[in-house]
């Protein structure tokens, strides 16, 4: 029986979704971006990885600096 490997993200629109995949990817993306379309602007979100070893690994949200 395999463990199913899980991704899972932290903060920001996303909080708390969990992706599960049969296999941990080759080499996972980096930086994962959100883009939120509504009748507004656009709002970006970018998610940062950082391996998790109890479960895989979790992209949290990245903390813009103000410029």
């Amino acid at each position: 029986m395999t463990n199913a490997y899980v991704v899972r993200f932290v903060g920001g629109p996303l909080d708390g979704r969990v992706d599960t995949v049969g296999k941990p990817p080759e080499t996972p993306k980096p930086t994962v971006t959100h883009v939120h379309l509504h009748s507004g602007p656009k709002i970006v979100h970018h998610y940062d990885l950082q391996y998790a070893v109890e479960y895989g690994c979790e992209y949290r949200l990245r903390v813009e600096e103000p410029s």
